[in-house]
């Protein structure tokens, strides 16, 4: 979404398992052409999206990777923003994966905030809080991804905060 007229800006996500960065993901990769998203995704070794595979760094290279590409493009649109991320369908795998494993969690919510590291943040405690018992192959897939150490940086750039106030609208 984009207004011309208040140059606000809005992104909407799909919350999922693999990278656990919805907000902040998308708004890289959804931005990016092809070859800027073969940078990020091997940290800066290729533009080419051919080579791309052939280049995957360790998954905590791959975060920072993430939060500095993501910190690029929020330096570049400002901060006049509105992250939702989309608590629904919820997957292991990536919204790009043409066969994602089936979702085996109940829908969490929408969530949404000004902070992108703020509303991811709470996505992954919401997930970690759900009474749900479906929840712990996306919380295996959140550790086995070291997406938390992508929050982390994310903060440590100050790009946001991972502290949050939830309020429940009904």
């Amino acid at each position: 979404m984009h207004d011309q007229t208040n140059h606000n800006n809005g992104f909407y996500y799909h919350f999922y398992g693999h990278q656990t960065s919805s907000a902040r993901n998308w708004l890289i990769l959804g931005i990016a052409s092809a070859d800027g998203k073969a940078w990020v995704h091997t940290a800066g070794k290729t533009t080419n999206p051919a080579e791309l595979w052939n280049h995957i760094p360790a998954d905590s290279i791959f975060q920072k990777s993430m939060a500095e590409a993501c910190e690029a493009i929020i330096n570049h649109i400002g901060d006049k923003v509105v992250y939702i991320n989309v608590d629904n369908n919820l997957s292991i795998d990536c919204d790009c994966n043409g066969n994602p494993d089936p979702a085996e969690l109940a829908d969490l919510g929408i969530f949404a905030s000004l902070d992108p590291v703020a509303v991811d943040r709470a996505c992954v405690d919401a997930v970690r809080q759900s009474p749900d018992h479906g929840k712990q192959h996306l919380i295996d897939r959140i550790e086995a991804r070291r997406a938390p150490h992508l929050l982390d940086y994310a903060e440590q750039l100050g790009l946001g905060k991972q502290r949050y106030n939830l309020v429940e609208i009904k």
